[in-house]
């Protein structure tokens, strides 16, 4: 670790010092990219988590405002929004790419902890996990490597702690083979009146350390996070990777719901990047405060070791409360009977943040400069082209096969069916359907949850392509019968050096922010990791979007046939091939789908269909195109006699669709008068098959051949 000498110029004229080793590793690591969003912050802006609130009806004829919900937007661990006026939600994500790069297993885990400990400093139970996955190639041995050590990360750490992992993606693209994204969601739920932030309350208020011990595990690891990755990342950058202890992380659930329960708690902040120093340090300073603490004080699982460890160190399963001095004695005794540790590290204080180690002090700046003082980037961007229309003549057959059974739109039975996703008994809707929805009994209210990307959209066209994203997302909720109520966003980059990668870079961010407005959907909160950029090459612009809607009960409509309706498109087609599986199993180029002009009512049509009691089943039009989406359709007890004109048709990707299996196909096409086209694709059959013809072609797939092509995965690693 090392501060810049443009950085080092900034800190020395605010001191009027030079910084000691410790100060000068705290700024390092809290001014790198990964914490002050240096090269990011400047684009950010476009997003709208609060504004004034606009004119709007819910499906029962009430005022209803998603910006009125926001309670706690962008800039705390995690963000909150209402349910209703006594049930809150929180809503948080964050990237663990670098060090998942490194040690798959572990990175991935504590990606997962961190993302927990998000929801606990709000006060809020964790109650969802989410995960969203970029890998190289499929075929290629180190990227599937990966991909298992991930999922066997994720697996082992949600199953451990108790928290359900219901929903997500898996992409594969051979611009990951250098870098990898595992990108976590989590949602909490809490009672309005224990929100907890982490805005320090008042001097004199003690700082306490509860949890793990502090080893030298993760080092640096907000520096690591925001390099490119060399090509001997894996053995070099090793000490960066924090190591997982979900038992432990269990023990600090349930202690933090006690501590909170109780009133203890003033303000929290989960220990996560640049470690002790960048939690206290961005606690007091958000209240407007300093600190006096005692690096000494600190538990510790390591011997010898010194300030800037102390303060640096990314060790795993670790909380700083902000507690009154008559409750001090009481965090001890509940952090006891949990058998985890407790150290009273300091106190909050007026003046500058102050650490002492070995009776001598290591740090002493102004808090607020150290946590939000570092200088922003200006850096120049190059817009991308789209191409122009060249269509490769391929076999319908075999193109329909090799978009069915790429590892992308593929089943991801193989990585769910490791996740115990109905612990806590709440999951409504399980994985492998549009969205999950999970059971809110305290608000009669039903949870839905999506999150995921797709790189060959946004490689194609960053602005377009992360517009499509977001209709996508929110698109799953509605086929579910929700709206949308809030999102968070995982963006990620390359090196934004580089004039094109930025310029995708600011593209994925307008496309998300512009999209989500025009759906009526807040983003309140997010992260964003950059400098994805390894001896391979950049990252395509990856734009993970976690929202979540709510519905009314819990029920909602399969994404697989009945055998007994009618089957609808309903949504209005792109008519282009651009960023689709198709082009990437045959060539060509082609520009990006035309989305339709009027999303929000596209997608509110969709769910009052959705929730229609003569709609037998709905599953969203996105990756794969109509192929892929009757392909996950078809049962052994039902399938369907399907015609479109075209492969145009069959392979477009458009997203903001869906098939629709009713028994009363006039009240979907009354719905969609004036918002958008219902197209009749046919019927569903009792068959358990799909019969398709496609212009002058007729394609026939049994349950069983189509299930043989979807399970690639599962067959090449069980």
């Amino acid at each position: 670790m090392s501060l810049s000498d443009a950085d080092r110029e900034l800190v020395v004229a605010e001191l009027g010092r030079e910084p000691t080793a410790a100060e000068a590793a705290l700024f390092e690591n809290l001014w790198s990219e990964h914490c002050a969003y240096r090269s990011s912050r400047p684009l950010l802006s476009a997003f709208d988590s609060e504004r004034e609130a606009r004119s709007a009806s819910d499906e029962h004829g009430k005022r209803s405002d998603p910006w009125e919900r926001v309670v706690i937007g962008p800039g705390d661990d995690a963000a909150v929004v209402a349910v209703d006026d006594d049930t809150y939600v929180t809503l948080g994500i964050e990237s663990h790419n670098h060090p998942s790069y490194v040690d798959p297993y572990d990175g991935a885990a504590t990606g997962v902890g961190g993302i927990v400990r998000d929801t606990l400093s709000m006060g809020a139970y964790p109650i969802a996990l989410a995960d969203s996955l970029y890998f190289g190639e499929f075929e290629d041995e180190h990227s599937r490597y990966l991909f298992e050590g991930v999922v066997e990360g994720i697996a082992d750490y949600g199953n451990a702690i108790g928290v359900p992992t219901v929903t997500g993606s898996v992409d594969f693209h051979p611009d990951y083979e250098g870098n990898p994204l595992v990108n976590v969601a989590c949602v909490g739920l809490l009672p309005a009146d224990r929100l907890v932030t982490a805005e320090a309350q008042e001097a004199g208020n003690k700082l306490v350390l509860v949890g793990n011990g502090t080893g030298r595990d993760g080092l640096g690891g907000a520096s690591f996070a925001s390099e490119d990755l060399a090509e001997d990342a894996e053995t070099e950058d090793r000490p960066a990777v924090q190591v997982g202890d979900p038992y432990t992380e269990k023990l600090l659930i349930e202690a933090n719901e006690e501590l909170v329960d109780a009133g203890l708690v003033r303000s929290a902040r989960d220990l996560g990047a640049a470690g002790l120093g960048g939690a206290s340090s961005e606690l007091v300073a958000k209240g407007g405060f300093g600190a006096r603490i005692d690096l000494d004080a600190v538990h510790q699982r390591e011997p010898n070791m010194n300030a800037m460890e102390i303060l640096l160190a990314e060790s795993q399963e670790r909380m700083c409360y902000e507690v009154r001095p008559e409750d001090v004695e009481a965090v001890q005794k509940i952090a006891e009977k949990y058998d985890i540790g407790c150290s009273v590290i300091g106190e909050v204080a007026e003046g500058n943040y102050v650490c002492t180690f070995d009776g001598e002090v290591a740090v002493d700046v102004p808090a607020e400069y150290l946590a939000d003082g570092a200088p922003m980037n200006d850096l120049d961007s190059v817009e991308p082209r789209q191409p122009e229309r060249d269509l490769p003549d391929a076999d319908l057959a075999d193109a329909f096969e090799a978009v069915v059974g790429s590892p992308t739109t593929a089943s991801k039975r193989w990585v769910y069916r490791q996740y115990d996703h109905e612990v806590g008994l709440r999951t409504a809707v399980k994985p492998g359907d549009d969205a999950a929805v999970m059971a809110i009994r305290e608000a009669e209210t039903g949870l839905a949850f999506s999150s995921g990307a797709n790189p060959k959209w946004t490689s194609a066209a960053p602005y377009d392509g992360a517009r499509a994203v977001a209709l996508e997302n929110v698109a799953n909720l509605a086929a579910k019968g929700a709206t949308p109520l809030a999102a968070v966003d995982c963006l990620n980059g390359g090196n934004p050096e580089k004039p094109e990668v930025y310029g995708g870079f600011k593209g994925i961010v307008d496309g998300l922010a512009d999209m989500c407005r025009d759906l009526s959907t807040p983003v309140v909160g997010g992260n964003v990791s950059l400098y994805n950029d390894s001896v391979t090459g950049p990252i395509p612009p990856t734009p993970t979007l976690a929202v979540v809607g709510t519905k009314t009960g819990y029920d909602a409509p399969p994404a697989a046939f009945s055998g007994e309706g009618t089957l609808l498109l309903v949504g209005e087609a792109g008519d282009a091939l651009g960023g689709s599986e198709f082009l990437a199993h045959a060539g060509g180029a082609d520009r990006f789908p035309e989305l339709p002009e009027n999303p929000g009512e596209v997608v509110s049509a969709l769910a009052a269909v959705a929730d229609d009691g003569a709609t037998l089943a709905v599953h969203d039009v996105s990756h794969g195109g109509l192929a892929v989406s009757l392909a996950e359709m078809v049962t052994a007890e039902a399938g369907a006699d399907v015609a479109v004109d075209d492969a145009l048709s069959l392979f477009d990707e458009t997203p903001g669709r869906a098939i629709v299996e009713t028994t009363d196909e006039a009240a979907v096409r009354e719905a969609f008068d004036g918002v958008a086209p219902v197209v009749k694709l046919g019927e569903a059959t009792d068959s358990g098959a799909l019969s398709l013809s496609v212009g002058e072609e007729t394609l026939d797939y049994s349950a069983d051949e189509i299930r043989e092509l979807r399970d690639v995965i599962a067959r090449e690693l069980d």
